[in-house]
């Protein structure tokens, strides 16, 4: 049976506590309900973190088809550091298939990435996601002033919620900065994206990622194109909610 502990108990419990004991407390609650979401700098710190606290801690990232080659060796890095099953989520072939033939491969340019990160990253996420009770990311506030400021420790997803279950959604690392995620990087010389040290702070696919410029906000290189209070593709829309 799916597990539904009180909202307001978990939010008591984890506002204002450690990562660690963020994830603690997690972990504690739904035990192998709960899965790890990883994908750039601040999700291999969450990675160490729970691997710490249980070495069993079950991992996914999502393969969209359009990542930077760095990217995909900085999964296999982190695979084999850990000694680690990292389940990788694929999109549907046939329907990413469909799109590209009738509007090619990079048509999100001319009509908004929507589309393309609904069938590459939405619709993979979503299937994994009925299947769990709850799971961690590694969003912080400090992420982006126009979507991610009020991100909470512990909140219901209202994005990928099926049935009449809940899904319940953990952010351990919402209160750190970029400073001291990197900080901790460096501490422990944990692996990272090699694309870091060319100037990209947030990574997503190659055609959507950029390199930002001093004094611009890490998620500026992400849809720049696009209007800029909105950088999320989807996974966590409900941000978009919250900030509006």
């Amino acid at each position: 049976m799916p597990l539904t502990p009180n909202l307001h108990a978990l939010q008591q419990a984890c506002t204002g506590k450690t990562p660690q004991q963020i994830l603690k407390h997690a972990m504690e609650t739904f035990g192998d309900q709960l899965w790890l979401s990883f994908s750039g700098a601040e999700d291999v710190v969450l990675v160490d973190m729970a691997r710490k606290i249980n070495p069993g801690v079950q991992v996914f990232c999502l393969d969209t088809g359009r990542l930077h080659p760095e990217t995909y060796r900085f999964i296999e890095e982190v695979r084999n550091h850990y000694q680690l099953d990292i389940e990788v989520l694929l999109p549907e072939a046939e329907a990413v298939n469909t799109m590209v033939r009738n509007k090619g491969l990079f048509s999100f340019y001319q009509d908004g990435h929507q589309e393309c990160c609904g069938l590459r990253k939405m619709a993979p996420l979503r299937k994994k996601l009925a299947t769990v009770g709850a799971w961690a990311t590694g969003q912080r506030r400090d992420q982006s002033p126009g979507t991610r400021s009020q991100v909470a420790e512990v909140e219901l997803d209202t994005t990928f919620a099926s049935g009449d279950s809940p899904l319940y959604k953990f952010n351990p690392l919402a209160g750190m900065s970029s400073e001291e995620v990197w900080a901790y990087i460096r501490m422990l010389e944990l692996p990272y994206n090699k694309l870091h040290e060319q100037g990209y702070t947030s990574i997503g696919c190659e055609p959507c990622t950029r390199p930002v410029l001093p004094n611009q906000h890490e998620r500026e290189g992400r849809w720049w194109w696009e209007e800029a209070a909105h950088k999320e593709c989807g996974l966590h829309a409900g941000n978009l909610e919250d900030n509006r």
